[in-house]
This record gives structure tokens, sequence and C-alpha cells, in this order.
């Protein structure tokens, strides 16, 4: 299939016309206007050198709230309050603090200053929202991605001390549970994320769940 080429014009190609590993199209912004359109259509943005790519992978590796897994170690940590959590107390912090961490296996970060930037507007849109783990006043972990209707798109995470992030993970799923958030949506496999109860569905699927939850 051929990968589309963006220019201003507000628009993405059909998400079935992406190619085998999920890539759909190369070049655009990173506008409010798009990035809310990327996510309601099940568009995600990832950067490859200077170039924006936007990806809809088939399968897409996703949690259903009710299947998150909890270790008996983490149900005891959190029962500890080993760490305090808040909710968007510190957003363009988590970012940066995930732009800077080393990742084993990758050379470099996909977050640049331009999309830090754009999902901090994104945030105070009230599109884009953090979740942090608090440590003597210091942050040391936390998550953050963009909520849709009944969905939880993530993005990215970081920890600067054991558990810290899944620790914010965890306390914001159970949150987003309170609040009838019925899917989150993981992007690709990790075996990190495996081990908290996400799974593949096919793409299809996954579109018809954001349709059905007011995305």
């Amino acid at each position: 299939m051929p990968l589309f080429a963006l220019d201003n014009k507000l628009y993405f190609p059909p998400v079935q016309q992406a190619e085998p590993d999920g890539l759909l199209a190369v070049g655009g912004d990173l506008s409010l206007a798009r990035l809310e359109l990327a996510y309601r259509s099940g568009i995600f943005p990832w950067y490859e050198g200077q170039y924006i790519l936007w990806w809809c992978p088939d399968p897409r590796f996703v949690i259903f709230p009710d299947e998150l897994r909890v270790s008996k170690s983490m149900q005891q940590l959190l029962r500890k309050n080993s760490f305090k959590f808040t909710i968007n107390k510190a957003f363009r912090e988590v970012i940066s603090n995930c732009q800077q961490i080393n990742r084993e296996g990758q050379d470099g970060t996909w977050i640049t200053t331009d999309v830090l930037n754009a999902y901090t507007a994104f945030h105070e849109a009230g599109f884009a929202h953090s979740a942090e783990a608090w440590k003597d006043g210091e942050l040391v972990g936390g998550c953050y991605g963009v909520r849709m209707g009944n969905v939880f798109f993530g993005e990215s995470m970081f920890s600067k001390v054991s558990n810290a992030s899944k620790f914010a993970f965890i306390s914001y799923v159970q949150q987003l549970i309170r609040e009838g958030v019925k899917l989150i949506d993981c992007q690709v496999y990790t075996e990190h994320l495996e081990s908290l109860g996400a799974r593949m569905i096919p793409r299809p699927e996954f579109i018809q769940l954001l349709q059905a939850n007011g995305v």
C-alpha cells in the first residue's frame, strides 16, 4: 500500500490503508486539531528523525481496566503508601522526564521538543493528562497520555525509583475505573504492560470500541 504524505490539510487516510507494521502516513504537524483528529481516529504520532510518522497498528495492544493485574508485591506497596499519588500536578515535568530517561534497546527518544510543546498545549486544552508518584517531595515516577470519552491513550512513563512508574500507572488506572473508563490504549507490545494485563485485539475491534466509548 502507498505511504500517505500529509500536508497542511487536516486529514488522515483510512486506517485500513496502513502498512502491515501499522505505519499510515508521514508529515503534517502536531497542531491541537490534528492531534485531536488523530486520537479520535485511533492514530498516534511517533517521530523518526525530523519526520512525524502516524501509526495505527493491527493488532492493537490494550488493557481493559477490569483485567488489570496487580501483583501481591504491588498490592502491598499500594497499601503502604510508599509514594504520594497525584494527577495533573506536574504534566510538563512528567513528559520532560519521559524524554530524558534512558531505555534499554533505544538509542534516543521520540519525544522531541516539538512533541513536548505540542502535548503540553494538548494538556492545557484538557486532553492530555499525567499521573505522578512523589517521594519526599520529589517527582520519582509518572506517566502521561490522552483522555477522550471513556478511553485513555497511554503515551509514555518513567521511573527514577523502583516501582514508581508502576505505582503511578496502577493508581491512575484505578482512578480511571472510578471515572468510567472502559479501555486503555497501550499502542504496541511491551512485556511490562503485558504483565499488567494488556493484550492484543484486532484493529477493527479497537476502532469500534473507540466509537462505542465516546471518542
